[in-house]
Parts: structure tokens; C-alpha cells; sequence
């Protein structure tokens, strides 16, 4: 009796252990789309060039037209999920979207919780000042007030690479823009679309950069395991980059091409 005993508790604990390192299963998120003929698609609107809305309040930019064409060739109706900066990698962690096209770079600490596609776009971060500022690197940062855009690679650079900055952080690119403008802000870290959109409302005083913090390769974002929709996805940047249609729309906002070797990058 003792024995059988011990036995049967054997197999319990056993069979607990399998359950518990057992995958759990999920539906295919690409037959999900092709099921309800829609796909959720994030954007992180107020980002000049890339997601913004236009004179005729309609949402726009590279990334929005981007994600008009995916869902054109899927054959299925787009719903656009506005988002902010900070909000991108949780929007795609909680499945409260099927992709993410929000100039996200592609880091390994982001391939931990996210999967990305090959990249379908890039960008330059930088650090801008008034001319006044004699800046050339992150040591001339430090004890002075920098501007940025709240959980972006401009924020990690920054505050590992000067931390005796007085780093003051807005939730997106609008409201950073307002900052520069209104005069809040002398130096900022971001990218060379909103330093365009920044130094148009305030001429008398443009900001200039300084240096280039990094040339960013951006990835459409989605759940982890999603392989059959990666692949799909992966297969529409070069099927669309090939033929030109990537950078038609890319070009017609930042009024230059896609780099050649994007593909292989």
C-alpha cells in the first residue's frame, strides 16, 4: 500500500512538472485577421513626417500610409489604434494590437518582450541646441537641462551617457515640440523630423545639431510566437520595397529614399 502510494504521487508530480513546461496555445494571430477581415495596426500619432494629423484632420504620415498599404494587400479593413511614445511596446506586449508601425527601433533589450520584422524604415537620432551651445558630445550635457520624448532610445542614450543632465521627459514628440517652441527648451535629443517641425515655429532662434547620437533601423513590432504573421509581414516589406511602393510613400514625407541595404541590415 505504501508503495503504490508513493507511486501514484510519483506520477502526479511528474505530471504536474509536464503540464507546467507545457507551451501554452494560442490562436494563429494571422487567421485571426483573415477571419475578421480587420487588423488592428498602432501608430504613435504626433510624430512629424511619420504619424500626424493633417489640415483636414485626417491621420497621416509614413508610418499611417504604411499601414493603409499592409492592410490593402491583405485584403482586409484597417483599424488604426493611436498611441503614444511610451505606450508602443505595451500596446504589442498585451495584444491590444496585431502590429505596431511606430518609428520603434529595433534593440535587443526591446527583442526580449516584442518580435520585429526586418526593418522598413530609419532615422537619425539627434542631439539639437542654439548656437550659443558649444555641445559635441554627452560630457557637455551634463549640468544642463536636455529635453526628450519619454521611453525612446534618445532617453536610454541619454541618461547613460550624461548623467549630470537635468533630463526633462514628455509623454510624445507634441508635446516636446511645444516645449521648444514656447521657449522652454534650449537643447533636446530627438530625431531630424521634429527638429524640422520645431524650428519652423521658431526661426528667430533655430536649434541646430550638435552631433548624431545613432542611425536607427525601424521594425514593425508584434507579439511574440506570431511567426506565420511575421513571415507574412517580412515577405510584404520586400515584395514593397522591391518594387518601390515603400519608398514612394517613405520619400513623399521625408523627401529622401530609403537607404539601399535596408533589406540586409
Amino acid at each position: 500500500m505504501r508503495i503504490k502510494k508513493l507511486l501514484t504521487a510519483t506520477v502526479t508530480a511528474v505530471a504536474a512538472l509536464w503540464l507546467a513546461a507545457a507551451p501554452v496555445a494560442h490562436a494563429d494571430q494571422l487567421d485571426d485577421i483573415m477571419k475578421a477581415k480587420k487588423i488592428r495596426i498602432a501608430v504613435a500619432m504626433g510624430i512629424p513626417l511619420f504619424a500626424f494629423v493633417d489640415k483636414e484632420v485626417k491621420a497621416t504620415g509614413s508610418d499611417v500610409e504604411t499601414a493603409r498599404l499592409i492592410a490593402k494587400d491583405m485584403g482586409v479593413e484597417l483599424e488604426l489604434v493611436e498611441i503614444t511614445n511610451a505606450a508602443r511596446v505595451p500596446t504589442i506586449q498585451t495584444r491590444k494590437a496585431d502590429l505596431l508601425i511606430a518609428t520603434l527601433a529595433i534593440t535587443p533589450e526591446r527583442k526580449k518582450v516584442v518580435d520585429f520584422t526586418i526593418p522598413y524604415a530609419t532615422l537619425d537620432i539627434i542631439v539639437a541646441a542654439t548656437e550659443a551651445n558649444a555641445i559635441k558630445g554627452y560630457d557637455d550635457l551634463n549640468g544642463k537641462k536636455i529635453g526628450l520624448t519619454r521611453a525612446t532610445v534618445n532617453d536610454s542614450m541619454v541618461t547613460k551617457g550624461a548623467k549630470g543632465a537635468e533630463v526633462v521627459r514628455f509623454e510624445d514628440d507634441a508635446t516636446l515640440i511645444t516645449a521648444a517652441v514656447s521657449g522652454q527648451l534650449d537643447i533636446v535629443s530627438t530625431q531630424t523630423a521634429v527638429l524640422a517641425a520645431m524650428n519652423e515655429k521658431r526661426p528667430q532662434s533655430p536649434l541646430k545639431v550638435k552631433f548624431v547620437q545613432q542611425e536607427l533601423n525601424l521594425g514593425i513590432a508584434l507579439p511574440q510566437g506570431e511567426d506565420r504573421l511575421k513571415e507574412w509581414v517580412n515577405n510584404w516589406i520586400k515584395t514593397n520595397f522591391q518594387n518601390g511602393k515603400m519608398n514612394a510613400i517613405f520619400a513623399t514625407f521625408h523627401d529622401r529614399d530609403l537607404p539601399q541595404d535596408l533589406l540586409t541590415r
